[in-house]
């Protein structure tokens, strides 16, 4: 019986030293908890660690502007190793919030677990000046970065350094992940940029500044603004103003967010007698745009097919 029961002893021990090994190794290996605070960035940190906990704290159709600092996202940030968000004050209002509330410490600084897109490209749009008369404009320039894919690219190895550096162990992970996002992202602009020759060129009318970035890249002019003052919804003294306006140019088209109200567009692209565009904002917008190269492939086939008749 003795011998028995030393055979158990030794036996249960040993099972209950690799047990500790295996948990310290499992917890070596622990994926990263990202808190997103848009969907396109939870994509984003998706492709480069897909075994991570990725959260997003809005959807596409949500005013990413306006969000309520609920306890369900309070929880979510005071579990989160690393924060990412558009930056460039697009979440001034409530992001904050959960900083404080939350009382994770880990995401506090920039240096470490807060990760802000538009620290790492160029902005456009940055405002001259700012105030309470100048409308919701943001002082550090258009933060709605990630519809110009070339900042994707930027971005993305940026973010992968993060979390690298956050998680030393999965650092080849990371950086291998975000090679391989590159060389397939390379590849989809230069198909996206072939498909979308026909829109070069074209005028449309757009809901605030939201699709600046991708506009840009696809060589499209925008010609108005539904928005009186950034921010403001659409009077009707404003339309007036936009459709005396349009009279002397040639308008392809209106364009909105999938978040915004239809209304005012609706109103303008009847009396213009062109298109009105709802477009998706981010990943989720639509039924196409299911990731990151769903979303600019619905952008740009959406926009062929309504704008022009045509698709790719």
């Amino acid at each position: 019986m003795r011998i028995a029961s030393n055979w158990v002893f030794r036996e249960t021990s040993r099972l209950g030293f690799a047990a500790v090994l295996l948990a310290g190794s499992i917890q070596a290996q622990a994926d990263l908890r990202v808190f997103a605070c848009e969907p396109e960035w939870a994509a984003l940190a998706q492709e480069l660690s897909p075994r991570s906990v990725v959260y997003s704290a809005t959807t596409a159709q949500q005013d990413p502007h306006q969000v309520q600092p609920r306890p369900g996202l309070i929880s979510k940030m005071r579990k989160a190793d690393l924060v990412v968000c558009s930056g460039a004050e697009l979440e001034v209002g409530w992001l904050p919030v959960l900083q404080q509330k939350s009382g994770n410490r880990k995401v506090q600084s920039r240096d470490e677990g807060l990760f802000f897109a538009a620290d790492y490209v160029e902005t456009i749009d940055k405002a001259e000046s700012t105030g309470p008369l100048a409308g919701d404009i943001h002082e550090d320039g258009n933060p709605h970065l990630h519809l110009d894919p070339y900042r994707i690219l930027d971005i993305s190895k940026a973010l992968a350094e993060r979390m690298a550096n956050l998680d030393p162990a999965s650092a080849k992970i990371y950086r291998d992940n975000q090679s391989a996002f590159a060389d397939r992202w390379q590849a989809q602009i230069e198909t996206w940029e072939k498909q979308a020759e026909p829109l070069k060129g074209l005028n449309l009318i757009a809901y605030h500044s939201n699709f600046d970035y991708l506009l840009n890249w696809l060589g499209i002019n925008t010609v108005g603004d539904l928005e009186p003052k950034p921010g403001v919804p659409p009077s009707s003294r404003h339309l007036a103003s936009l459709l005396q306006k349009s009279q002397s140019l040639q308008v392809d088209g209106v364009i909105y967010a999938s978040y915004q109200n239809a209304q005012g567009a609706d109103w303008l692209s009847k009396k213009l007698g062109v298109p009105n565009v709802e477009l998706p904002m981010s990943v989720g917008g639509n039924e196409d745009s299911h990731d990151l190269t769903g979303l600019y492939g619905s952008l740009i086939q959406t926009l062929l097919k309504t704008v022009t008749g045509s698709s790719s």
